[in-house]
């Protein structure tokens, strides 16, 4: 009878912390796909220094969703089997989890480092129509600003010679046209007056400083549950006579 007891409290701690996990893996695909549509043009600057954090959070969200239902199942049945499964499972989320959760610290740690010069650079090479210059154009558009420090960074650019300040500058299109964006000092009464850098780092700082925190209380909440399958599997096997 006492064995029983015990078999029930462990499935049932078993199967509350497999719900929660799973719960766990929603959050991470919701965080990573908010992180993909809101930081996408952000990383889309720096894809080539930095892992893309949000597709790594969407694949180990999905994992866990899976591995979540799985543990449902293997604490529902009682399977030994299954159980040392799941906690295998679990450790290998464990491990894909801390490889995120270190990847996104030297990420938060380094990009304030070496941003300047990437944006700085992507200014440099802004030509209007490759990749980087459009996601400069969405930078500029999206948080008003203009410039990496402020409009006149322009001024250095090779588009300024031909093109001028990029239309994505001005404050408002209807009031903004070409012989305006080639002349600094008329320019300054049309576009934005604050400088994208500061205002990117803020975005950026605040936001994934907020998914570091979630991804490592979730990374390391994985013991509970790796402990959790053990201790079952350990006790079914161990009283296996007794629940016949």
């Amino acid at each position: 009878m006492e064995t029983k007891f015990v078999v029930i409290c462990l499935k049932t701690l078993l199967l509350t912390y497999s719900f929660f996990f799973w719960i766990t893996g929603m959050i991470l695909l919701v965080i990573g796909v908010w992180g993909k549509l809101n930081l996408g043009i952000y990383l889309s600057l720096i894809a080539r220094h930095y892992t893309d954090i949000p597709s790594l959070l969407i694949g180990t969200g999905a994992m866990i969703v899976s591995f979540g239902l799985f543990g449902c199942v293997a604490a529902c049945r009682g399977n030994p089997c299954m159980l040392k499964l799941y906690s295998l499972f679990l450790s290998l989320v464990f491990l894909a989890e801390l490889l995120v959760s270190v990847s996104g610290l030297l990420f938060h740690s380094g990009i304030k480092a070496s941003f300047l010069q990437i944006y700085t650079n992507a200014v440099q090479n802004y030509n209007g129509n490759d990749e980087q210059s459009q996601a400069v154009d969405q930078v500029q558009y999206s948080l008003v600003c203009c410039g990496v420090k402020n409009y006149s960074n322009w001024e250095t650019s090779p588009y300024f010679l031909d093109h001028g300040i990029p239309r994505s500058c001005c404050k408002e299109e209807s009031d903004c046209d070409s012989q305006d964006l080639h002349n600094l000092t008329v320019a300054a009464t049309k576009v934005k007056q604050r400088g994208c850098y500061d205002l990117m780092m803020n975005f950026l700082e605040a936001n994934m400083v907020t998914i570091i925190e979630v991804l490592f209380v979730v990374t390391f909440s994985q013991l509970i549950g790796t402990r959790l399958s053990c201790c079952l599997s350990q006790y079914i096997v161990a009283h296996q006579h007794e629940m016949v």
